[in-house]
């Protein structure tokens, strides 16, 4: 199937480290919220408020404004059962749809699968950052990961094929000896011709795009507007990924969180700002998560892991506004010292796959989850 202009596209923004979700979305009405965080807690008469109970982080004055204007939904408590408080399995659990065991087959992998069963477009998943996501992670399923558009492609910079296919076949072997040889080889050399195709074909974005918009120089600024250049050039992209890192705030928190929750606010803001401009915002949902909350009580300086947290859905097509519950801060409803989850992020997933990319998300996010109206 391959990308018309009118097709949905799924952007997926990572806040890799936790999120805190009580100082994002802050419920500055309850006594308790204050008791527990001496430190850390946001002052009632700063919050931007949403309703009597709760408010936005004060720099996220940017994504305020799109939630005035009903184009962003804030998904309260989102988790899943058993939470695990370690970064890399709970990332994992997030990426694969897979919170029992380890599975090996990223959750967009399949959606990409499905999109294009065929393997019609290298281009059909964009990541930007270094590496691979999990979550984009399947074998035959092609991903372009870049790290900036305008010097991507390493192998790119090798005019003659000769040479690149040479350099290929170097890297193919530098992989074999830890995970074999064979479908290995095979597996990560069409990986590599992929990764070149795509390269060259997303070399030629950048000139294609003009926008008012003026994007700040923040590393996750800089990778929403790559994003557009793509998305605008109509190479039939309907998965994109990138990530926001940092968020571990077990210390300095106070100075640490505000930063990241403006830059990313502002580079969220102008990413629909510049949709907006080229008639674009219509066909596009961006989904914002991180792998856990953080704990209710503050440790006098941060917040350690916790569980609930919160996730974020923005475009024209959301239906905005608070979603499922706020987690009850009261001690008695807590789990081991954190907020409790309301609503399995495999049932977002699966309102994301149904409800707007039109897949069947049963085999994509391992079974049926109660699902929320939020497209």
């Amino acid at each position: 199937m391959t990308s018309t202009n009118n097709d949905p596209i799924l952007v997926v923004v990572q806040l890799t480290g936790a999120n805190d979700y009580m100082n994002t979305i802050v419920p500055y009405s309850d006594p308790l919220y204050y008791d527990n965080r001496p430190t850390v807690g946001i002052p009632a008469d700063q919050v931007l408020p949403i309703d009597d109970n709760f408010g936005f982080n004060p720099v996220m004055e940017p994504l305020k404004q799109l939630y005035d204007q009903g184009n962003l939904a804030v998904i309260n408590g989102i988790g899943y059962p058993n939470p695990n408080r370690s970064h890399f399995r709970s990332m994992d659990i997030w990426h694969t749809a897979e919170p029992e065991k380890i599975a090996t087959e990223g959750w967009l992998g399949k959606v990409v699968r499905d999109l294009d069963p065929k393997a019609e477009n290298v281009l059909t998943a964009v990541n930007y950052g270094r590496g691979l996501p999990r979550a984009l992670a399947l074998p035959g399923v092609p991903v372009a990961s870049v790290g900036g558009l305008e010097g991507y492609g390493v192998l790119s910079a090798i005019g003659d094929q000769q040479r690149r296919t040479a350099a290929l076949e170097v890297f193919a072997r530098m992989y074999s000896p830890a995970i074999g040889t064979g479908p290995t080889m095979d597996y990560l050399g069409q990986t590599g011709r992929d990764a070149l195709k795509g390269a060259d074909i997303l070399n030629t974005a950048p000139a294609k795009y003009h926008s008012t918009v003026e994007y700040s120089d923040s590393a996750i600024a800089q990778n929403m507007k790559g994003i557009a250049q793509v998305l605008l050039a109509d190479l039939g992209t309907r998965i994109f990924y990138t990530q926001h890192g940092g968020y571990d705030t077990h210390s300095n928190q106070a100075s640490v969180q505000p930063k990241l929750l403006g830059d990313l606010s502002q580079a969220l803001a102008d990413f629909q700002a510049d949709l907006r401009e080229h008639d674009a915002s219509d066909k596009v949902v961006v989904f914002v998560f991180t792998e856990f909350g953080r704990r209710l009580l503050d440790n006098g300086s941060g917040t350690d892991h916790g569980s609930g947290g919160v996730a974020l859905a923005i475009g024209d097509r959301v239906i905005g506004g608070m979603h499922s519950e706020y987690p009850s801060l009261k001690q008695e409803n807590l789990l081991e010292g954190d907020l409790h989850f309301n609503i399995d992020f495999r049932g977002i997933y699966g309102t994301l796959v149904e409800k707007w990319l039109g897949l069947d998300p049963v085999a994509i996010v391992g079974g049926n989850f109660e699902q929320i109206d939020f497209i």
